[in-house]
């Protein structure tokens, strides 16, 4: 099989260095993306989620397995809509899922309201049920800056050694605007009922109880559960790599739902 991986917020590809080789070892290929405004490609500013999500689309090949972490569920998700025949399985590590025809911030928990223009615009980014936005700082080019590595090792890294979260850190990036007024409409996405999965960390910090529930009851999935922060990709490595391998047997107890 071959996996693409892509990154939630302020990450990049770079997070997915310990699992790309433990796929390799299981006899799987994996390619791990940056998307615009992250890692190598932190500089790019894509103007919709159509320019996002394209480095997906130019990788995606018949019968691949998409994986999305944390806000890479959304990613993969309007991905497959454009191309649902070539998707054979989606993996939602501890990832959102999104709303028809709502935005992402909205899709989050979050808030907008129409500025001078009449357009969206995020007043609250997603459910602070955790309070990690107390870390999350918005910059005047409309990205958002991750604060404080403490806070990054609170709700992201808990489980791993000092030296990972102090690497972790140093390569996080501003995360881009979620384009706060683009509604996501994704029909085919619905129709296809993609065969998919949800991995839940059990130790998980950043994604809210109530968020998780409401993602596994929409996907029509019994989750699998991996004993980890909300990064197992750096705590438990070849443990993710053999249950992302597994994830893909699964089947769907129902439908996937659009709202």
């Amino acid at each position: 099989m071959r996996f693409i991986l892509i990154h939630g917020g302020f990450h990049g590809a770079w997070c997915w260095d310990r699992v790309v080789p433990e796929l390799k070892k299981l006899g799987h290929e994996a390619i791990a993306l940056d998307l615009p405004g992250h890692g190598e490609r932190a500089a790019e500013r894509p103007e919709n989620y159509k320019g996002r999500i394209q480095p997906i689309l130019d990788e995606l090949r018949d019968g691949d397995v998409l994986v999305g972490h944390s806000g890479g569920g959304y990613d993969i998700c309007v991905a497959a809509n454009y191309a649902p025949e070539k998707v054979r399985h989606m993996v939602h590590l501890a990832a959102g899922l999104p709303i028809e025809g709502k935005s992402v911030v909205e899709a989050t928990g979050g808030e907008t309201e129409p500025d001078e223009t009449g357009s969206e615009q995020a007043t609250q980014l997603m459910d602070d049920a955790t309070g990690m936005l107390r870390f999350i700082k918005p910059l005047p080019d409309g990205t958002m800056e991750w604060t404080s590595m403490e806070g990054a090792k609170e709700f992201f890294y808990h489980d791993c050694d000092d030296e990972t979260v102090a690497w972790a850190f140093s390569k996080l990036s501003p995360g881009i605007s979620p384009f706060p007024n683009e509604k996501l409409h994704l029909p085919n996405l619905w129709k296809a009922q993609i065969p998919r999965s949800f991995i839940l960390c059990t130790q998980d910090r950043a994604m809210p109880v109530a968020m998780s529930d409401e993602v596994v009851k929409r996907m029509g999935v019994r989750p699998l559960t991996i004993d980890a922060s909300h990064s197992p990709f750096f705590s438990r490595p070849r443990e993710l790599a053999e249950l992302l391998a597994k994830a893909v047997a699964t089947e769907p107890v129902g439908p996937l739902l659009p709202e």
